[in-house]
């Protein structure tokens, strides 16, 4: 008892707090030897509570039934999400090796709570007196919510289909890490080392001594490193004279884990057949079926509709992307061949020439200090917060910034907020919010959120600060939109609070925040020059906003194509799939530009859907852009800082969670159900 003593999330459990700061996660106490006795501990004590529920003499309750059962596993809870949020950000092999043990033994634990039919039992009995019980509105949300979570988990299954679908998590419980792990391994084992800078002709300067410094750091200093990281890939698409290299870059990242040591191929299948049978065994044709159940979309069909409506329109604004970028190359060197490593390259120059537009004059004004500070700034005029950095809370890494947020006017706490931004070799590629602790209800109090960003922009040179793209600065604001949505929560209790909403509604409070900088005036709060502190041109402002709708259509499609992929892969029997990257190759054909490249393949990479919480959701960045593109018409016509309307999408978004349908929710904000035809204006896919 003594080790367990020592252990810190066991510690914290006993004293019912972390000796920190608004007891904020101790990582720099956490060991990787620490987290399955904790688990294993958590898992011991929500069982006795667990059993509490269900001896309890008293008639099922609100209290005695919904609230305990929220509350019966916060340990265990709190150890996984440290766990798999350092997973993710920054995991070593030993930490990652453990996800093999650690999965398991919490896809058992949910398994043996959803299937327990004495506990269902005394939840349905609270289920079928809601109207009688005089719940709020928050209580009888979370009453519905546990009620049809356990009755999707199986817990009206009889014995035999209740042990095939233990056996079915337990499995999909270590595929999915697997497969992320393969994709980072993947991408780290991908390096290319230059003597000379002559030989990275057309990069940018800030690309190539980012390039110098990689390479220093790995002990190969005077040359130059790329990898699949994207702040060392993208310049090279983009920029690189060397066709050969853009080639060798676009095709390692295309080719991870398709028929490499680190193969997801036959992870693929596992994955996709054992989810359609976990969704047979529930009573749903398909995995998506049992998905789309519960989102606005409520069925495959729905969205097949949705995506059928756009891929006309973007199909059309694409081949004539496609066509005039063919006819720019063709003057250029006389051949009009386009292959994928060639687009983003020649992209750029046809960019350069209609709009004397070049994406690298914009680093110079998005130095990250600065638009971190900018991205506050705009969550203060909106909603009022402020945001003070904090050197008394423990971090995971270095890199790792956490800011106390509080409401400007009233000083009330809101939440604390952490940001990791830089590529590194322990961190999975990508952008992404996550929470250290929800808002809502933990050790019988209604604590306020502990929200974290991370992303993997540019470095810092030794010459130069890092400078963001004008794309990293759109990540920023999307995650920080996230972060929003997890730090205005105010609900009662975590499973109801911020982003745990339907996933196609999700994406709403991130993608909003991306307009803001698309505007004069929300880029005029922080776009300096990192130099001269000048502030960003009138007119290079314009071209952003002329080049936005550059190659629209072809962006349109190219997000309607990861979505039909997603969706075919969770509607299709997988009896039928005898290959993937074939089945990948029909699955796309309508969506699909350019000529598919032997050697290559989406699937095996996409970690969204395989390793994510998107598997047929992927549609849900279409669908929200939709709610985004209507809602932010909504700011532009009455000011882009407009208090009332912030406080309209605070009061009826942001802060509401779960508490409502997200429709409700949206026709609360707006006044009205979103406009579809706003999506297409934005993308100037049809005339206004």
């Amino acid at each position: 008892m003594s080790q367990l003593a020592q252990n810190p999330f066991i510690e914290a459990y006993q004293k019912q707090t972390f000796s920190t700061r608004d007891e904020s996660i101790p990582f720099e106490k956490i060991k990787v030897e620490h987290y399955v006795p904790a688990l294993e501990f958590g898992i011991t004590e929500a069982r006795k509570k667990i059993a509490t529920i269900k001896t309890n003499p008293q008639g099922p309750n609100f209290e005695n039934t919904i609230l305990a059962l929220e509350t019966a596993s916060e340990l265990a809870e709190i150890v996984q999400t440290v766990y798999f949020n350092l997973f993710s950000a920054e995991a070593d092999d030993a930490h990652q090796a453990l996800a093999q043990k650690i999965s398991p033994m919490a896809a058992a634990f949910g398994s043996e709570v959803s299937l327990d039919g004495q506990l269902f039992q005394k939840i349905k009995e609270v289920y079928d007196h809601r109207n009688q019980l005089n719940l709020n509105p928050e209580q009888l949300r979370l009453t519905e919510k546990y009620y049809k979570d356990f009755s999707r988990n199986g817990a009206l299954l009889d014995d035999l289909k209740k042990e095939r679908l233990r056996q079915i998590d337990q499995d999909l419980s270590k595929l999915s890490p697997q497969f992320s792990e393969n994709n980072l391994k993947a991408t780290n084992a991908f390096e290319l080392l230059f003597d000379s800078k002559a030989e990275l002709i057309g990069l940018p300067e800030s690309a190539i001594e980012a390039a110098a410094a990689e390479a220093t750091a790995k002990g190969h200093s005077g040359k130059y490193l790329l990898n699949l990281q994207a702040p060392s890939m993208l310049p090279v698409l983009q920029y690189a004279q060397n066709r050969e290299l853009r080639k060798k870059i676009w095709t390692a990242h295309s080719s991870k884990c398709f028929g490499d040591q680190y193969d997801n191929q036959e992870v693929i299948r596992k994955i996709v057949s054992l989810r359609h049978e976990r969704a047979q065994l529930l009573g749903f044709p398909t995995h998506a079926d049992f998905v789309l159940s519960e989102r606005m979309a409520q069925s495959p069909k729905v969205v097949w509709d949705f995506i059928s409506s756009l891929i006309q329109p973007s199909r059309k604004a694409a081949e004539k992307d496609i066509n005039e970028l063919r006819q720019f190359k063709k003057s250029l060197d006389g051949n009009e061949d386009i292959q994928p490593w060639d687009f983003a390259y020649y992209s750029e120059k046809l960019k350069e020439k209609k709009y004397r537009f070049n994406e690298e004059e914009l680093r110079p004004y998005f130095q990250l200090e600065k638009a971190v500070s900018g991205v506050f700034e705009h969550a203060r005029r909106l909603y009022g917060l402020t945001f003070k950095e904090l050197f008394d809370i423990p971090r995971y890494h270095p890199d790792v910034k956490v800011f106390e947020v509080k409401e400007e006017t009233s000083g009330k706490y809101i939440g604390l907020f952490y940001t990791d931004f830089f590529p590194r070799e322990t961190k999975k590629s990508g952008a992404w919010m996550t929470v250290y602790r929800e808002q809502g209800t933990t050790s019988g109090e209604v604590r306020r959120p502990h929200v974290s960003i991370v992303c993997n922009f540019t470095k810092p040179t030794p010459t130069k600060p890092s400078l963001l793209t004008y794309d990293e600065v759109q990540t920023l604001f999307h995650e920080f939109g996230h972060a929003l949505h997890g730090l205005l929560s105010q609900v009662t209790y975590r499973s109801l609070a911020g982003t745990n909403v339907y996933w196609d509604f999700v994406e709403l409070p991130s993608q909003i925040m991306e307009n803001w900088v698309k505007e004069k005036e929300g880029l005029d709060v922080f776009a300096r020059h990192y130099q001269t502190s000048e502030a960003i041109p009138a007119e290079l402002v314009e071209k952003i906003k002329n080049a936005n709708r550059f190659q629209s259509g072809y962006y349109s499609l190219r997000q309607l194509n990861f979505a039909t992929l997603d969706m075919k892969w969770h509607t299709t029997d997988p009896q039928q799939i005898t290959s993937v990257d074939l089945f990948e190759v029909e699955a796309t054909e309508k969506t699909r530009l350019l000529n598919k490249v032997e050697g290559t393949n989406t699937s095996c990479s996409f970690s969204h859907i395989f390793a994510g919480g998107y598997s047929a959701g992927y549609y849900s960045y279409k669908w929200a852009e939709v709610l985004d593109a209507d809602a932010f018409e909504f700011f532009k016509e009455k000011g882009l800082f407009d208090r009332n309307v912030a406080q309209a999408f605070k009061d009826n978004v942001l802060s509401k969670g779960g508490t409502e349908h997200p429709m409700t929710l949206y026709k609360k904000f707006r006044g009205r159900e979103p406009d579809p035809q706003a999506l297409l204006r934005r993308e100037g896919l049809v005339t206004v």
